[in-house]
């Protein structure tokens, strides 16, 4: 078995900037979240409101993104060894997506969401395409 030797392109930088856009994203769901929690008096440890609808709809999206994010990082990740800028443009789309995402749920009407959903699932697939790619390329299927 021979070992892969490997070099990062200068490219990959670009996936270094969308993972700290994904950091300010949950930066600010986060802060949304503690901002609605005051302002409808949700005391901690409680995770959901019996009273405040709206308050579970900001809980929801950054609970939503918390369960997406260990997925899209590890894709993006990997994903930009061999294609660094597709990687970090896909990676670029599933951010704004789950903003247009969390704009759409803060609206009060969860069905706002789908749009920005439908977003992050595609740049999520689109992530995981270039995974595959990845993969058979150092496997050198291709």
């Amino acid at each position: 078995m021979a070992a892969i030797g490997f070099q990062f392109s200068p490219d990959y930088g670009y996936v270094f900037l969308v993972f700290v856009a994904i950091f300010v994203l949950h930066m600010w769901q986060m802060i949304n979240v503690s901002k609605m929690r005051k302002k409808f008096k949700v005391d901690y440890p409680a995770v959901y409101s019996d009273k405040h609808p709206l308050f579970n709809c900001y809980q929801r999206v950054h609970q939503n993104t918390l369960e997406n994010m260990p997925f899209a990082i590890t894709a993006l990740l990997l994903a930009g060894f061999r294609h660094p800028r597709l990687a970090a443009a896909f990676g670029s789309v599933w951010v704004v997506g789950r903003v247009i995402f969390s704009l759409g749920y803060y609206s009060g009407n969860p069905k706002q969401r789908v749009p920005g959903a439908y977003m992050t699932y595609l740049a999520q697939f689109l992530l995981i395409g270039c995974v595959v790619s990845g993969a058979a390329g150092f496997l050198g299927w291709w």
